[in-house]
């Protein structure tokens, strides 16, 4: 027992605790063999370069970043708030764990521009790298995930097209780094408005060419940062987003007050706040013209629910190694709980489910850019996160559901990726939004076809035209409320038709069959009829291949 107390009864091997290893301390490159499929398929020619990187980034993430992540969890960012004379510093201090694991980080950063140059010579898609930067991080920690990279891109594009010269070039300073550097926030949300915008009341007054902004945000995420983007209502009534440095130009601090961080219930390594602007120096980042800038900012906001997918699909990536490792080693009735049939076909479902949203996020951050897309794979992956950790801790028991085993964190962290930009409601009306104002479902379904060519999918893609035809002659009333039924069969036909196409480039490279074998399990979960007898007539699949499955989901 090492350095453990050996207690009088503990002589069976069913207490020997040091083979229940969950995913900590492995390479969680090394045991994905799923994502090193998908990476030679993105990366092509250029995957010998990268796999080196990655699998110094597996060591790094399930070595480090997740024991890191464990002891930030437990000890959170702290607030500051006033120095010895009682002047407002608003000051959050990060727990030493957090910093010493965004250093590491920094330091491998797949999404630096330097990174991403040193990617393209060697002929390496810089998206498919930062994409997997991304999915391994999310496994450890999602509010690290958070604090590095929320609004990075908004805050860089929006004042590199709008700011004053001076303070773009303060931007390019702070964001020298890349975007995934933890220097930016995003603040819309207000008390009274959460999503609903026309509810806003932060306000802003020109002054000079800057302006003077006052106003309150109710949840902040990332409020150590250096560079906000802020909502706030100018005096015509139009709302925009300003730009907010902590420092002003004169190198003074800002008119900037966190008033107090938030008490999650997860993701508490990233510091979530309530931020107060009293005459704050901001930045227009917008023309001042009705409805100019607003739009930009909403479509930099589409690519973040596109992170927040992501990060939907690390946890639940997570969640099911820690149930595969867990059910391994753990015997109940004389048996391996991975051995019995009722937990294979629970860890058979986690894998397909789990490779099906992993298949939606590369598609969205390395395929073709469609209008539809991010709201689609955030409202499948985020919700995904959940259940998955849901499950996590029911293969784990009562363990589960103790906070020093790994599981009862994860669903604590999974639960706000359905509320990040934007809940399944405000995702709906976005879908909504995108088909009748820019036809947004045509590209969608062409991108459908070409990826499920015939067979059951194609014919589902034909059942699918006919739905949207359906619904686009709805009442307004009714089609709002058949909006969520319609968004999961877009998602539900997006991801079948992805998981065909890699079946057929997994076999033409000459990697076998296996997804093919997912492909079919998650058509036949999502898209085909049951019958009456609900598949108790069906052959059992994902019990006689299951070992299929697994090999190409997981290498313990």
């Amino acid at each position: 027992m090492g350095r453990y107390l050996v207690e009088p009864f503990d002589h069976s091997d069913r207490y020997a605790t040091e083979h229940y290893q969950g995913a900590t301390g492995r390479n969680w490159w090394q045991c994905d063999p799923s994502l090193q499929l998908l990476m030679r398929r993105y990366l092509g020619d250029g995957y010998e370069w990268a796999a080196g990187h990655l699998d110094r980034l597996g060591a790094l993430i399930g070595g480090l970043i997740a024991e890191c992540a464990e002891e930030t969890d437990r000890n959170p960012p702290r607030l500051d708030k006033y120095d010895k004379w009682g002047r407002d510093i608003s000051q959050v201090v990060m727990p030493p764990s957090f910093e010493t694991a965004r250093s590491a980080l920094m330091a491998d950063n797949f999404t630096s521009p330097a990174f991403a140059a040193e990617a393209s010579a060697h002929g390496a898609d810089p998206r498919a790298m930062g994409a997997a930067w991304t999915y391994l991080l999310d496994q450890a920690d999602i509010g690290m995930g958070c604090a590095l990279g929320t609004g990075g891109d908004m805050v860089v594009s929006l004042a590199e097209k709008h700011a004053p010269a001076d303070v773009r070039d303060r931007v390019r300073e702070i964001f020298a780094n890349g975007y995934y550097s933890g220097e930016a926030a995003q603040m819309f949300t207000e008390r009274t408005g959460g999503s609903d915008l026309a509810a806003l009341e932060a306000s802003a007054v020109a002054d000079g060419d800057a302006w003077s902004l006052t106003g309150f945000k109710w949840f902040a995420s990332n409020a150590n940062g250096s560079a906000f983007v802020v909502l706030a209502r100018l005096p015509s009534g139009d709302i925009k987003p300003f730009l907010v440095l902590w420092d002003r130009r004169d190198g003074t601090r800002n008119a900037v007050r966190i008033r107090r961080l938030k008490d999650k219930l997860g993701t508490r390594s990233v510091a979530s706040a309530e931020v107060e602007f009293t005459g704050a120096e901001a930045f227009l980042l917008a023309g001042e013209g009705s409805g100019s800038g607003l739009g930009t900012m909403m479509q930099l906001t589409n690519a973040s629910r596109l992170g927040v997918a992501m990060m939907g699909a690390g946890a639940a990536r997570r969640a099911l190694v820690e149930s595969l490792c867990y059910a391994s080693t753990r015997e109940a009735f004389g048996r391996r709980l991975i051995d019995q049939p009722l937990m294979r076909r629970k860890l058979a479902e986690l894998i397909v489910e789990v490779e099906a949203a992993q298949a939606l996020v590369f598609d969205g951050l390395c395929g073709p850019r469609l209008r539809l897309a991010p709201a689609i794979i955030k409202l499948r992956a985020a919700r995904l996160g959940v259940t998955a950790a849901s499950d996590a801790i029911e293969v784990h028991g009562g363990n589960g559901y103790i906070e020093q085993w790994p599981v009862a964190r994860i669903l604590r962290d999974a639960q706000v990726n359905p509320i990040w930009e934007g809940g399944d409601n405000i995702l709906c009306l976005d879908v909504r939004r995108a088909m009748l104002k820019e036809n947004a479902h045509e590209p969608f379904l062409e991108r459908i076809e070409r990826a499920a060519p015939d067979g059951i999918v194609r014919e589902r893609v034909e059942d699918l035209r006919k739905a949207i035809t359906v619904w686009s002659g709805l009442d307004p009333v009714t089609a709002e409320a058949r909006l969520f039924p319609l968004a999961q069969f877009m998602a539900d036909v997006y991801a079948a038709a992805l998981l065909l196409e890699q079946a057929r480039w997994e076999e033409r490279a000459g990697y076998g069959t296996r997804k093919a074998l997912v492909a079919r399990l998650y058509a036949e979960e999502h898209l085909v009829d049951h019958g009456p007898l609900r598949r108790l007539d069906w052959p059992t699949g994902e019990l006689e291949r299951f070992d299929d499955l697994l090999s190409g989901a997981f290498i313990g």
